[in-house]
């Protein structure tokens, strides 16, 4: 069962930490013979492929303080080491690791980082 979102622009959508929304590409429906492969099999793949849509900030690293001066002013400034997913990736994914929503009539998948096995990159995309 998916979480069904009535927002209306995907541009509202900020990601916490290290998760990676990503739009599943279409499993094969056939085999390289020609058989037709029933939901359920597409289903117990272990790996999948979609296309990262919006990426998180990364993983929170605690802020340097100077504990020996108190007369300072202590800045909660939070800094993340950054995530190597892009928009537009092709990721290859662990299936059981996300959590499925529904957008637009279309279905999302919100993935940690640590599920992603191998992302596949266009650079001219980002030219």
């Amino acid at each position: 069962m998916s979480l069904k979102i009535e927002e209306q622009n995907l541009e509202q959508f900020i990601l916490v930490g290290d998760r990676i929304l990503v739009k599943p590409k279409n499993p094969e429906q056939k085999t390289a013979s020609g058989l037709i492969l029933p939901p359920s099999v597409q289903e117990n793949e272990k790996l999948l492929s979609g296309y990262v849509v919006k990426v998180g900030p990364g993983y929170p690293i605690p802020a340097m303080t100077d504990e020996d001066e108190p007369w300072k002013e202590k800045q909660e400034a939070v800094k993340y080491v950054p995530l190597q997913a892009r928009p537009g990736d092709l990721a290859v994914y662990l299936n059981k690791s996300g959590y499925e929503i529904e957008f637009n009539l279309e279905k999302y998948i919100i993935l940690p980082h640590s599920a992603i096995l191998m992302l596949i990159r266009d650079e001219k995309l980002f030219e």
